[in-house]
Parts: C-alpha cells; sequence; structure tokens
C-alpha cells in the first residue's frame, strides 16, 4: 500500500448532547424539519426550520454526524431549500435589521 492511501473511515456517532438540542428546538417550535449544509473542515451546519416559521441553527463535526442526528431526533431532513420551507421561514425584525445595515456598510 502506497503511503498516504490509508482508507480507512471511522464513523462517529452524534454526541447526546447535539440531539436534545435538536429535539428541544422541535419540541418548542411545533416540530421542525432540517437542511444540512457541508461547511468546509469545520464540519457541517444544521439548519432548522421550526412548524411556527422559526429557525436557528446548530454545527456537527461531518455531514454524516449532523444527519444522524437529524434521525435520532426525528427531524426530516431536506435534500435542499425547497420553497415551502423557505416560505415558512419568518426572520424576526431584529434579523431584518442586521441584514440592512450589512447591505448599507458595503
Amino acid at each position: 500500500m502506497a503511503e498516504g492511501s490509508d482508507t480507512t473511515t471511522t464513523i462517529e456517532h452524534p454526541t447526546a448532547t447535539l440531539v436534545a438540542g435538536l429535539r428541544a428546538f422541535a419540541s418548542e417550535h411545533g416540530g421542525a424539519k432540517g437542511v444540512v449544509e457541508y461547511v468546509g473542515r469545520r464540519g457541517a451546519r444544521i439548519v432548522l426550520v421550526g412548524n411556527d416559521g422559526a429557525w436557528g441553527d446548530r454545527m456537527a463535526a461531518s455531514t454524516d454526524i449532523a444527519r444522524a442526528a437529524c434521525e435520532k431526533a426525528g427531524i426530516t431532513v431536506e435534500n435542499e431549500w425547497e420553497r415551502e420551507l423557505i416560505e415558512l421561514m419568518r426572520p424576526t425584525n431584529d434579523l431584518w435589521r442586521s441584514m440592512s445595515k450589512r447591505v448599507l456598510a458595503r
């Protein structure tokens, strides 16, 4: 075997803290759906959209861990940002204000 060609992979299991956080968000907002986004070396971002329109996010070490955590927490993972999911999101006024400041500051 050539040097550097080790293909052994290890599958990490989601931490109980991550699963608990996902479950808590879903229970506070009447259920939730999620989208897993790869963010490079940092891992994966789980963007959660509650059934009431609230949204938040959690970080995981990898996309596999993020998907496994969502499955354990009972959260449906969407493959991409579908129109119905985006329309469900209700950004707060504070978020709109912070986004407008970023545009004006350029």
